[in-house]
Parts: structure tokens; C-alpha cells; sequence
């Protein structure tokens, strides 16, 4: 008999260096991300990427690039920068409303690093904000109804 080889599954690991509080403190990118979230407050994911872009369409110099997903901006490099953030303790998830919030050590690295932002820049990236908001509010505001129309889904038992 002869042997043959059948194509199989192969397990693919990617190692990921851990990251720390340190790393973000080096990462400009991160810290105006932080700084971006502390500005508008809570903010869903989908909300967070439409804020990004509309940033970054103003003059914002930001890294990420995005493509439109039926209408919908998303970033690879923005969830990334998220979840590196949720990770160190920088972030943190709302449990009732699953928005990104800052925390305590968030806004103690932005003390620490705040001299990294130049004045200006903070400024204006207040005014643009503050100018986005409202566009930014409805769908944080229709993010927050998907989330809750699904949990009264999941709560209901069917009798049938």
C-alpha cells in the first residue's frame, strides 16, 4: 500500500509579545486614542471607528485606515489599538451598555504623558469632537438599542 498524504488541519500559533502599560505610554497613536475616549465619554466600538474616521477625514493625524463595510467604517488597526488598550487596564467595558469607558489608570497615564500632547492639538481635538457629536451620538444611541433589543431577546423563554 502505498502511503498518501491527505491535507490536514494544521494549527497556526502566532505569538503576540505582551504588552504593558510602558509600551502604551511610547505609543502617540494609543495615548491620543485614550485621549479621544476621555474627551467624548462612553462610546460604543461602532460609534468609537465612525468618530475615528470623521478625525481623520478633519486633519487629524492618525494611523488608522479604514474601509467601508456596507457603509459601515471599519479599521483593523483601531480594534487592535482597543483591545491592547482593554488588555492593559487603560479601558474598560461597561457591562450594562457594552461601551468603552476610561479608567482610573487611563487617566493617570494621561496625566503622566499629557505633556506628549501639545495644547493645541488637545484644543482641537476638543472643538472637532465637540462639532461630531452629534452625529456620533445617534449611533451610539442606535448601538445601545441593538444591545438591549437582543438581551430582551435572549431573557424571553418560548412557549411553543
Amino acid at each position: 500500500m502505498s502511503s498518501s498524504s491527505k491535507p490536514g488541519k494544521e494549527l497556526k500559533i502566532i505569538a503576540r509579545p505582551a504588552l504593558t502599560i510602558n509600551d502604551i505610554m511610547k505609543d502617540m497613536d494609543k495615548i491620543r486614542l485614550t485621549y479621544i475616549i476621555s474627551v467624548y465619554g462612553e462610546i460604543s466600538e461602532k460609534a468609537l471607528h465612525y468618530l475615528v474616521k470623521e478625525l481623520k477625514d478633519k486633519g487629524f493625524e492618525l494611523k488608522y485606515n479604514f474601509i467601508d463595510i456596507a457603509g459601515v467604517p471599519s479599521s483593523k488597526a483601531l480594534h487592535e489599538d482597543i483591545v491592547a488598550l482593554l488588555y492593559v487596564g487603560v479601558l474598560e467595558t461597561n457591562p450594562r451598555n457594552k461601551k468603552l469607558r476610561i479608567t482610573g489608570d487611563g487617566k493617570e497615564l494621561l496625566e503622566k504623558v499629557g505633556n506628549k500632547l501639545s495644547k493645541d492639538e488637545c484644543e482641537k481635538l476638543e472643538k472637532a469632537i465637540d462639532e461630531v457629536r452629534p452625529k456620533i451620538v445617534s449611533i451610539d444611541a442606535e448601538q445601545e438599542l441593538a444591545t438591549m433589543l437582543s438581551r430582551r431577546r435572549r431573557g424571553r423563554r418560548r412557549l411553543f
